[in-house]
């Protein structure tokens, strides 16, 4: 069986814990085919100039890390093991990130690239201050529609993650994030993801979201029932300890709902893998 870990982050972006050295040759250790590096391009932290406990984060290198990593893929990369260099774009609606964004795709051609919404109206929504003041149903759809206009981002990308961000670090008890709730949204982010023919990211860093995995077992049924086929595997690992997590769990799920692949993006091929 192939494994794949598409998602993942090193000490290249500002809240990684392992060197990408090691995250590389842990995943290779670990039996997997496919591999993927994401790093952090927060530009849409730095248009909204957010601060973390008061202070601006680490922006990435951009020249550093991709120098890195292809002369990493150059001494690993073989037939039974593929490292794929990309990037997590974090999605904000301005002309600075778009333009950010798109010079890093000309600049140095990501291998693939991660479509995250993580900022909504200047605020990371993972804090607790995104949800003061707001009901779950207003932050909610507020972080959905936001997912939905990135859809429509300008520059190319390969995967929409982790659907359910804002549900990861909420203060409302039933955090979950259910299809029930917005049933006409979430059928636009999903129908126009299938349109599109972008693939949509299991990602099991969920934290305390109220499911195992982001989106849930109704989204991705319901992402099926419409149509799609096209999913990805994430662990959203910041360390070489969480490669692979909940990985047979996503898969058992995925099966049940009728999926038989992972699509791995690859420079612009999608690759399709046997669950």
């Amino acid at each position: 069986m192939y494994i794949t870990d598409i998602h993942n982050h090193s000490t290249y972006s500002s809240d990684g814990k392992s060197p990408l050295e090691d995250m590389v040759l842990s995943a290779k250790g670990l039996g997997l085919k496919y591999f993927g590096i994401s790093e952090h391009f927060d530009y849409d932290y730095m248009a909204a100039k957010i601060l973390v406990y008061g202070k601006e984060i680490n922006y990435i290198d951009e020249r550093a890390y991709f120098t890195h990593a292809r002369e990493l893929q150059k001494r690993v990369n073989n037939n039974n093991f593929t490292f794929l260099a990309g990037g997590e774009f974090g999605f904000a609606e301005n002309d600075f990130c778009t333009q950010r964004y798109s010079w890093v795709i000309e600049e140095y051609a990501p291998d693939f690239v991660v479509n995250s919404v993580h900022t909504v109206n200047g605020q990371d929504c993972w804090y607790a201050h995104y949800f003061e003041g707001k009901s779950k149903q207003k932050a909610y759809r507020d972080y959905l529609e936001t997912v939905y206009k990135s859809l429509f981002a300008p520059y190319r990308y390969d995967i929409v993650a982790h659907v359910g961000y804002c549900s990861r670090n909420a203060v409302y008890g039933d955090n979950k994030l259910n299809y029930s709730d917005f049933p006409e949204l979430i059928d636009d982010i999903l129908k126009t993801i299938i349109q599109k023919g972008k693939i949509l990211e299991v990602n099991t860093s969920s934290r305390s979201a109220g499911s195992e995995f982001l989106p849930d077992v109704d989204i991705l049924s319901r992402y099926y029932a419409l149509g799609g086929r096209a999913i990805s595997f994430g662990s959203d690992a910041h360390g070489t300890a969480r490669l692979c997590d909940k990985r047979a769990l996503v898969m058992e799920s995925l099966k049940k709902i009728g999926f038989t692949h992972i699509t791995v993006p690859v420079r612009g091929e999608y690759i399709e893998v046997e669950i």
